[in-house]
């Protein structure tokens, strides 16, 4: 990347997958080099045969390849890579591996590590967000270390804070370290639970005390920050639809958020951005009520899995504009540039049984037909032909459409979903077909928990599909599918 002050031409992709294939398709729209580094069961990948260069990692688990930070900067400098992209997952927000990156007189494609590290942990995170003036969640942040003083501490919070409250892990993430309480003879147990798992997950006991706001939308703000101080924001991402705290669909804009609120959130959002440097892309999550009150949840110190969605309704490609920042050059856009063209909506093609508690499933993806059309994106990392193996995130793909509002686009995406044939495994297809014919979806009436209030005993589909069934037995027998993980 030429023109700014932190010059380079080959970009090292730490990840795998859809992500993977989203950063090459960004390097080659800039005319960067791009490396790709994989385990040995990821050799055959989509991502493996798109970079420019491919180099297979030594070992078997994750800890030995996709986390392993000394044999990624060793390839680094083998390759002579000029910067690193972690994606989203993995290492994407370890404040050690932006470290060692930099240290290693690299270029890291996101924010500083310090920046990583105060987002990271969630109580730091709540005193920088109040000392900026965005609103916080009503608790209290809990410092005792030693479990007797942590757990008087925070049974004395729980009586300040009221009924519901969640504790929450300060270095938590994915549910992790998190308990509901509606009792406060549940406090001390629960507090127990809640610090053994964290202690156990990410080394780090410390729980929080946080009062539980109930029939909230998760509504998030994209933003952008350059090296000189300037930070805007892309309008919001509506992510309420949810299971077990993790996304299923996402739209941009937001059904319900007024254009006075989406000024409040967005300044907020730059707000919580300049109050830790910020530098890149990043995304700032808020619960917000049904009175339009909205309160910090966390910052997201990456790309987001749903970032298509604004780039559809803005124009601006995210991942390139990743790049360009990380190399030095400044936004060339302000505020005022940003605009909201038609409505974008993603849904996430997983490869499970949502027939069966939305168990992963596996198998060859026997048959991989897409949907093709105007208004219709796909981000995948998958092809006919290959394996669905339980060796990582069963995301296949994210479905994408555009259309000049939110009527035309569930339009749009009910056809596409129509269209899109995956023989050979089992996906949630179905399911997201009647999650987007719902009178309550249509209506734009979600919360987070929309699925558990909508499907209250899991979602079931009685039809059995004898096609997927025969098609799948004819592709193990006649190896026509190669053994690729996903």
């Amino acid at each position: 990347m030429e023109g700014g002050s932190r010059p380079y031409t080959k970009v090292l992709i730490a990840n795998r997958g859809e992500i993977a294939c989203r950063i090459i398709r960004a390097c080659r729209e800039l005319g960067l080099k791009s490396v790709a580094i994989h385990a040995a069961n990821d050799r055959e990948s989509l991502f493996v045969e798109m970079a420019d260069q491919a180099v297979e990692l030594k070992g078997g688990s994750l800890a030995e390849t996709y986390l392993n930070i000394k044999q990624i900067l060793e390839i680094a400098e083998n390759t002579q890579a000029g910067a690193i992209h972690p994606g989203f997952g993995f290492l994407s927000e370890r404040s050690d591996f932006a470290n060692a990156v930099q240290s290693a007189g690299l270029v890291w494609i996101g924010p500083s590590a310090q920046a990583i590290e105060s987002m990271g942990d969630k109580m730091t995170a709540r005193r920088l967000m109040r000392k900026a003036g965005v609103p916080v969640i009503p608790g209290e942040e809990i410092d005792e270390v030693e479990e007797q003083a942590a757990l008087a501490a925070i049974h004395e919070a729980s009586q300040r804070v009221g009924l519901p409250l969640m504790l929450k892990a300060s270095a938590g993430g994915g549910g992790k370290g998190m308990r509901m309480v509606d009792d406060f003879s549940e406090v001390r147990g629960a507090a127990m639970s809640a610090r053994r798992e964290a202690l156990s997950a990410f080394g780090d006991g410390r729980v929080y005390v946080e009062r539980m706001i109930t029939s909230t939308r998760h509504i998030e703000i994209q933003i952008l920050a350059d090296s000189f101080g300037e930070v805007i924001h892309l309008c919001e991402r509506e992510c309420s639809v949810q299971r077990r705290h993790q996304k299923v669909l996402e739209e941009a804009p937001s059904p319900v958020v007024s254009e006075n609120l989406r000024a409040q959130m967005g300044a907020a959002a730059v707000n919580a951005a300049k109050a830790v440097s910020y530098e890149g892309a990043g995304t700032v999550e808020f619960l917000v009520t049904p009175h339009g009150t909205f309160h910090f949840l966390e910052m997201n110190t990456r790309i987001q899995v749903e970032h298509p969605i604004t780039e559809c309704i803005t124009g601006i490609d995210l991942v390139c504009e990743q790049l360009r920042i990380a190399a030095g050059l400044p936004l060339g856009r302000e505020q005022s540039d940003i605009k909201v063209n038609g409505h974008a909506i993603e849904v996430r093609i997983y490869a499970e049984d949502a027939n069966n508690g939305f168990l992963p499933a596996t198998g060859p993806l026997a048959v991989w037909s897409p949907p093709t059309g105007p208004g219709i994106r796909l981000d995948s990392g998958v092809r006919q032909g290959d394996e669905v193996t339980p060796s990582y995130d069963p995301m296949l793909a994210k479905l994408v459409v555009h259309a000049s509002d939110r009527k035309a686009a569930i339009r749009r995406m009910k056809s596409a979903l129509s269209e899109f044939i995956i023989l050979g495994t089992t996906t949630n297809i179905d399911f997201l077909q009647d999650l987007i014919s719902h009178p309550a979806y249509r209506a734009g009436k979600t919360t987070t928990d929309f699925i558990e209030t909508n499907w209250p005993n899991g979602w079931s589909n009685t039809q059995t599909s004898l096609e997927v069934i025969f098609t799948a037995a004819i592709a193990q027998t006649s190896g026509i599918h190669s053994k690729i993980s996903i």
